[in-house]
């Protein structure tokens, strides 16, 4: 089961790379809760902080093609440090303008909106550049193993970055957190940039389409793919948000983070197993499996089960986020496939906006689900969710894109 482990440690700079990525990506997953904190500090309003956070996140959204296509025509360190420090700064105006007793007051809080905004577009293409690499420099099962071995530890993330983030504000308040952030972001993306300069990755692939050639949306089955993202992250971030909610209504909040933390161990656990099976993974086999596992949530959430059990529900959460990691690991080896060569990272850019497209569909639909109806409606639209998702990546033109890229590129090989 080690083997395409194995091959991967085989690879040039794979390891240094995979680690790089990872540290420029440290940020990500803490800058809403940190600004949260700062803009509720400063404006006694949590409403307000998700709205700023909102537009940094419309403007990755916006950019994420962008970045990418800048990418695939240039070299992507210089992109890297670039966006690293427009991204840093941008945090920085943010932390001071919010600082309460800062340059403004707090009911001009509006004002931050198209700095945000700025900030959003600055994002680092991290994870776009890093997923886009793995084309270059593995193929077959070291391929693989690496896309699990992204996924895997991109989860990993996401349980340690907001814990480190909530103690940088609960012990140097959320000014400092943000600098905090600000500084991760710009100094990661340096780092990653010299990794891959370091590594002989400096220009990408030159053979990408100039302005004014096709769309990569008009690429056969790529359309299908960011419809199965968008909506199977809107699926899996229904589940986010329900078991907040829940855990908030019984008073308990701290068993979100239990349940949290359960929701991805299992996934770390599957992308460490499933990462190491050899064979084309499919795509469809493992958007069915997340779906099974949101399903089965809805008859043990209330108002299905009233009140429901803790440890019902954390095992169902465990057993539940096994497919998660491999699920998103091969659905970026096959988006890395059906994108043509030279485009990679722009399709990737793609897949992130279309992420985002699903977490903001995600979550007024839960929230309001949540105040009507209760967690397990909620679980019932995200199973929803994640089924059209199934159906989109299980559509016969997306495995007949997937046939011919690969023919097409053995052609060349």
């Amino acid at each position: 089961m080690l083997r395409p482990y194995l091959l991967l440690a085989q690879v040039p700079h794979a390891f240094p790379l995979l680690g790089a990525c990872l540290l420029a990506r440290l940020h990500q997953p803490a800058i809403n809760l940190v600004l949260t904190f700062l803009i509720a500090d400063w404006t006694g309003s949590y409403a307000a902080g998700g709205v700023i956070g909102g537009a940094i996140t419309v403007g990755q959204a916006v950019a994420g093609p962008m970045r990418g296509r800048a990418v695939d025509r240039s070299e992507p360190s210089r992109v890297l440090l670039i966006t690293g420090c427009g991204y840093g700064l941008g945090l920085v105006l943010i932390a001071f303008l919010a600082r309460p007793g800062g340059w403004l007051p707090a009911s001009w809080w509006w004002l931050l909106l198209p700095v945000a905004f700025a900030t959003g577009l600055s994002f680092p293409p991290a994870g776009q550049v890093g997923r886009a690499m793995w084309m270059r420099i593995a193929d077959g099962p070291a391929r693989q193993a690496a896309f699990a071995a992204e996924a895997t530890l991109n989860e990993l993330l996401f349980v340690v970055s907001p814990i480190l983030a909530a103690f940088a504000v609960a012990v140097q308040g959320a000014f400092a957190a943000t600098l905090w952030c600000a500084a991760i972001s710009a100094l990661g993306s340096a780092g990653f940039a010299v990794t891959l300069w370091r590594s002989g990755l400096r220009p990408m692939p030159s053979g990408g389409e100039r302005p004014g050639g096709r769309s990569l949306l008009a690429a056969p089955g790529f359309g299908l793919l960011l419809g199965f993202g968008c909506l199977m992250i809107g699926g899996v971030i229904t589940v986010d948000l329900l078991i907040v909610g829940w855990a908030r209504e019984r008073g308990t909040p701290e068993l979100a983070g239990y349940l949290a933390a359960a929701w991805a161990i299992g996934s770390l656990i599957g992308g460490l197993l499933l990462g190491a099976t050899s064979g084309r993974p499919r795509v469809w086999l493992r958007g069915l499996l997340v779906t099974a596992g949101i399903v089965v949530l809805v008859p043990v959430l209330p108002p299905v089960a009233d009140p429901g059990s803790p440890w019902l529900v954390t095992a169902v959460l465990l057993v539940g986020g096994f497919a998660i990691a491999p699920m998103f690991a091969a659905a970026n080896a096959l988006l890395g496939e059906l994108a043509p060569e030279g485009r990679r990272v722009e399709a990737f850019g793609w897949m992130a906006s279309a992420g985002q497209a699903g977490a903001a569909i995600a979550a007024p639909v839960t929230g309001a689900l949540l105040d009507l109806s209760g967690p397990a409606a909620a679980a019932a639209v995200g199973a929803v969710l994640a089924a059209v998702a199934v159906c989109l990546v299980a559509h016969p033109g997306v495995r007949r894109s997937r046939s011919a890229q690969c023919t097409e590129d053995t052609a060349v090989t």
